[in-house]
């Protein structure tokens, strides 16, 4: 099981990035995928997690409304697109997987998914 998060970088207050968890070695399409991120000094947050099918999806109240997930089954990828971008959203985004998304507590907690993506670094600055 891999996954590689990327398209992380700097952006201005206000900006937008998309981010992309691409995936190989299991079945992605079988399987939910959560983004998270850690900020220095931080625990590591839950933000948003997509079902197999769509057909669950589910935002942190710290990004609902400006963030979106996404994923294309036949590129095994999922995303994840970031608008009006604060200072505080600077951390490393990570993406997951073999993990819950239900709504429920255990979806945002990182200690409920097996397998996890490098990290990519976002950093919102002027």
């Amino acid at each position: 099981v891999q996954l590689q998060a990327s398209g992380g970088g700097l952006v201005q207050p206000g900006g937008s990035l998309r981010l992309s968890c691409a995936a190989s070695g299991f079945g992605f399409a079988n399987f939910a995928i959560g983004w998270f991120r850690q900020a220095p000094g931080k625990e590591r947050e839950g933000l948003s997690c997509i079902s197999t099918s769509d057909s669950e999806i589910y935002y942190a109240d710290s990004v609902k409304g400006r963030f979106t997930i996404s994923r294309d089954n036949s590129k095994n990828t999922a995303y994840l697109q970031m608008n009006s971008l604060k200072p505080e959203d600077t951390a490393v985004y990570y993406c997951a997987t073999f993990g819950p998304c239900t709504g429920s507590g255990s979806t945002w907690s990182p200690h409920a998914y097996d397998y996890w993506g490098q990290g990519t670094l976002v950093t919102v600055s002027s």
